[in-house]
C-alpha cells in the first residue's frame, strides 16, 4: 500500500496525474460553506460553554472522592443558589470540579463544607478559588487583541513575502475558514472554552498559514515564467502546484495528528476536563481544517483573485485560442508582450514559407530560356523521377532555394 501511495504521489508531483482541485473550486467552496453554516448553527443553538476565566465566579475542587457521580454536587449548590446551575466536571479518576456564580467569603466557606460532607471527604480536601469580573474581562480583552494583532502581522508578512496582496488575502480567507470551522466544532462538542482553547486556536492559525505558504511557494515557482511557456494557463499551473504539494500536506498532517489525537484521548477519557483536552481538541480539528483549506480552498481563491489581471487574462486567452486551432487572433491578447508572442510566431512561420528572391529570379530565368529545372533528389525518394515536374507553385520553395544556391546558379 505504501508503494502504491508513493507512486500516486510521484505521479501527482510529475504532473502525470492531476486531481480536479482548482478546476472544481466552486464545489469545494460550496462544501465549506455548507459545513461551516450547519455546524455554526448547531453551536449557536447549544450556546458557548465559556470557562470561569471568561465569566468569573467561584470554583471548588473536591479531591479523593470515592464516587464521582455529579448529582450530589448539583443538589448541594441548588440548595444554596436556587437560581444558579453549576458546572460540574470530573478531573482524573477521583476529583470533581464545581463552578458557580460569584460568592462571598462566607458563602464560599459554607458551600465547601457541605460539598465535603456530601462526598464524605475531609474539609481540607475541598480547595476553593475565586475569579472576579475585572480579571475575566481583562483576559477576554487581551485574547481578542492578541488574535487581531496576530492576523494583522501575518497578513503584512505574507504580502511582503509573496509581494502580492491577493496571495495574502487568499491565505487570510482560508485561515478565517479554519477558525470558524474549529470554533463551530468546539461549540458542537460542548468543551469548555478556556485560555488553553485560545492557545490552541493561535497554534492552529500558525499551522494553517504554514501549510498555505508551502502551497503558494510552489505556485510562485511554477508561475515564475508564466508568459514564457505555452503549455499551461495560470489556473492549470496553480492546480499543478496544489497536486504537487498534496501528498506532502497529508503526510505532515498525519504525523502531527497522531500525537495530538493521543493527547486528546488521554485528556478526554483518562484525565477528564483540563488544559490538555482544551488545547488538543482545538489543535486536532484545526489541523484537519487547515490541511483541507490550504489544498482545496486557498489555490482556488488565488486563481479567482488573480485571473482578471491583464497579463494572466491575455495569456489564458491566447492558449485557449491556440488549443482551438484559431490563427486569426490579435497580437494584443498574446502572452509575453503587449503585441504578444503569437505575432512573432506567425512571422517566423511566414519567413519559413516565404519565397527566396534569388530563387524566384532563377526560376524566372529558367522559364524564359525554356530550360527545365533540375531534378530534386527528394523527388527520387518519392518515386517521381521520370515524371513531369510538378508546378513550381506546388513545390517547396526553401528546398529549391537551397538546391540552386548549392549548384551555384
Amino acid at each position: 500500500m505504501s508503494t502504491t501511495f508513493a507512486t500516486f504521489g510521484n505521479d501527482l508531483h510529475a504532473g502525470r496525474r492531476i486531481l480536479p482541485i482548482v478546476s472544481r473550486r466552486r464545489t469545494w467552496y460550496l462544501i465549506s460553506v455548507v459545513v461551516v453554516v450547519l455546524l455554526g448553527a448547531l453551536a449557536v443553538v447549544r450556546g458557548p460553554n465559556l470557562g470561569i476565566e471568561f465569566t468569573g465566579g467561584s470554583e471548588f475542587q473536591i479531591a479523593g472522592v470515592a464516587d464521582t457521580e455529579q448529582s450530589s454536587a448539583r443538589e448541594v449548590v441548588r440548595e444554596h443558589l436556587p437560581d444558579n446551575e453549576p458546572k460540574v466536571t470530573q478531573l482524573g479518576g477521583d476529583t470533581l470540579r464545581v463552578q458557580t456564580e460569584q460568592l462571598d467569603s462566607a458563602q464560599t466557606a459554607e458551600l465547601a463544607g457541605e460539598l465535603a460532607t456530601a462526598y464524605e471527604v475531609p474539609a481540607d480536601a475541598v480547595s476553593t478559588s475565586y475569579i472576579g469580573p475585572v480579571w475575566s474581562g481583562d483576559v477576554t480583552q487581551k485574547m481578542a487583541r492578541g488574535v487581531v494583532v496576530f492576523l494583522v502581522l501575518v497578513a503584512a508578512m505574507m504580502a511582503l513575502y509573496f509581494r502580492d496582496l491577493k496571495a495574502s488575502l487568499a491565505a487570510m480567507i482560508a485561515l478565517g475558514h479554519d477558525m470558524l470551522l474549529t470554533a463551530a466544532v468546539y461549540g458542537v462538542v460542548g468543551f469548555e472554552i478556556t485560555p488553553g482553547t485560545v492557545i490552541g486556536f493561535l497554534t492552529v492559525m500558525g499551522y494553517s498559514l504554514y501549510d498555505t505558504i508551502v502551497v503558494f511557494d510552489k505556485v510562485r515557482e511554477n508561475t515564475a515564467d508564466l508568459t514564457g511557456q505555452r503549455r499551461r494557463t495560470f489556473a492549470e499551473l496553480v492546480e499543478l502546484a496544489a497536486n504537487q504539494t498534496l501528498v506532502r500536506s497529508i503526510n505532515t498532517s498525519v504525523v502531527a495528528l497522531l500525537p495530538i489525537g493521543s493527547i486528546l484521548a488521554i485528556g478526554a477519557f483518562l484525565l477528564g476536563a483540563g488544559t490538555l483536552k482544551d488545547i488538543s481538541l482545538a489543535l486536532f480539528i484545526g489541523i484537519i481544517a487547515g490541511t483541507y483549506s490550504s489544498i482545496f480552498l486557498a489555490p482556488g481563491l488565488l486563481v479567482d483573485l488573480r485571473r482578471r489581471e491583464d497579463t494572466i487574462a491575455r495569456h489564458t486567452r491566447a492558449l485557449e485560442r491556440a488549443r482551438r486551432g484559431e490563427t486569426g487572433s490579435t497580437s494584443e491578447d498574446s502572452p509575453g508582450s503587449p503585441r504578444g508572442e503569437d505575432a512573432a510566431t506567425r512571422a517566423d512561420g511566414a519567413d519559413l514559407d516565404a519565397v527566396d528572391p534569388d530563387a524566384a529570379d532563377a526560376d524566372a530565368a529558367d522559364e524564359g530560356e525554356g530550360r527545365t529545372p533540375e531534378a530534386d533528389p527528394a523527388d527520387e525518394d518519392d518515386g517521381t523521377v521520370g515524371r513531369a515536374a510538378a508546378p513550381r507553385s506546388a513545390r517547396q520553395q526553401p528546398r529549391r532555394t537551397t538546391r540552386r544556391r548549392r549548384s551555384g546558379r
